[in-house]
């Protein structure tokens, strides 16, 4: 396949799962033609990358590293090789590149470039848990991580619940895994038990579980969703 020099946003898999049953096969036809490459973990993209072709040499790429310890001045160098008339690609840990994602960085300069930037389709744990929470899906808001401050926590519950009874906007946001059965507690403990909340856990995995419940009945079940990787959302 030939390609004109394009930045590329490769989303990979949610969970272990056979790429086939997430990732659709141009996907692959395409990474196997790219280079170079933007990455937040050199080790899982290359990993990522076998898995989508084992004929791919991996020790022909270009690795660009981008993470929490990136330098805002390092990222403009790191789409050189487009100007040199090379395609890229941006790889994430999982999900879909520059969504909640380092890689809007990179995508930001490349627009302001005027590089031609193209998204590819692939899973996207908002989208998805959005999609099957039965909550407004032409008004959301993802939050990332609530805040730790226990007050600040708490008022931006608040404001949360502002926004959902205000403008009818379903809420979205994300806790680190070991703390997911904690989180529940405080929603139950802190929201009105008529609001509703959607626990979206291992999406597209083995173990998937999407349930919506009204707050008062999330205090009456029995659920465990620790280490599982979980997206939250509230509407009422």
């Amino acid at each position: 396949m030939s390609l004109s020099p394009s930045l590329y946003l490769f989303p990979v898999q949610l969970s272990d799962v056979p790429l086939q049953n997430v990732l659709p096969a141009f996907n692959m036809e395409i990474i196997s033609t790219v280079k170079y490459f933007i990455v937040e973990n050199v080790r899982t993209a290359r990993r990522f990358l076998k898995s989508c072709d084992k004929s791919i040499n991996i020790d022909e790429l270009t690795f660009f590293v981008l993470n929490q310890h990136t330098l805002a001045t390092d990222i403009p160098a790191m789409l050189e090789p487009i100007k040199l008339g090379y395609s890229m690609g941006i790889i994430s840990e999982a999900g879909c590149p520059a969504i909640a994602d380092p890689g809007a960085d990179v995508v930001a300069i490349a627009q302001s470039k005027g590089y031609n930037v193209v998204p590819l389709v692939g899973p996207s744990s908002i989208l998805m848990s959005l999609m099957s929470s039965g909550f407004n899906g032409q008004s959301f808001a993802f939050n990332g991580y609530l805040p730790i401050e226990p007050s600040a926590r708490n008022n931006k519950l608040k404001e949360m619940e502002r926004r959902i009874r205000r403008e009818r906007q379903s809420q979205i946001f994300i806790e680190t895994p070991y703390r997911n059965n904690k989180l529940i507690e405080e929603l139950c403990n802190t929201l009105p038990g008529d609001m509703l909340l959607c626990v979206a856990s291992d999406i597209t995995g083995e173990s998937q579980s999407i349930v919506t419940k009204k707050i008062s009945q999330w205090k009456k079940c029995e659920y465990n969703y620790n280490k599982i990787p979980t997206i939250f959302l509230l509407f009422s």
